[in-house]
């Protein structure tokens, strides 16, 4: 934090709405990061493609477009290691981008694609398709690692009688 920043704090005041801080936050360091790289992907296409004409379609090309990349091991369904979470030697299976990363690659997309003027109505990193992208590639990792995914169901409420707030604390000697 700036010492500026600092004092208009200690001293109450505050900026004006728009006026950004000092230093953007790591997220939205990351945010203008993915919306550089999302833009520069689009024009390198052949024919490029201008943000007013992007769809799903594209956002998909992008996310297999940056599996290339990734650092998780994903077995495939032929490889001896399919399904095991911890697998005992090395394979040839590719590394991919896990789901969680694109996942959170899909919220900042999203963000910046309405704070740099698209509708939410258009936003091509809000639509089905890519929910549905999505939840295959997360259904398929954990499959690959052993792991089956599965929707946590909401808890009904307990008794008092299953409620083990009330019993002593375990010890460990």
């Amino acid at each position: 934090m700036s010492i500026d920043r600092g004092k208009d704090l200690a001293e109450g005041s505050s900026r004006s709405p728009g006026d950004a801080p000092a230093t953007p936050s790591r997220y939205e360091s990351q945010k203008r990061r993915d919306w550089n790289t999302f833009g520069q992907y689009l024009k390198n296409q052949r024919p490029s493609v201008s943000l007013s004409h992007c769809n799903s379609s594209h956002v998909l090309d992008f996310l297999r477009y940056l599996d290339q990349f990734g650092k998780t091991k994903v077995h495939l369904q032929g490889c001896m290691f399919y399904g095991q979470p911890e697998p005992p030697a090395p394979c040839t299976c590719p590394l991919r981008q896990a789901w969680g990363s694109l996942d959170a690659l899909i919220g900042r997309l999203r963000a910046a694609y309405e704070e740099n003027g698209g509708a939410p109505e258009t936003n091509p990193f809000a639509t089905g398709a890519i929910r549905v992208y999505l939840r295959e590639v997360k259904e398929y990792q954990a499959k690959a690692r052993g792991i089956p995914y599965k929707k946590k169901k909401k808890k009904a409420n307990q008794s008092p009688a299953d409620d083990d707030s009330n019993s002593p604390p375990m010890r460990f000697s």
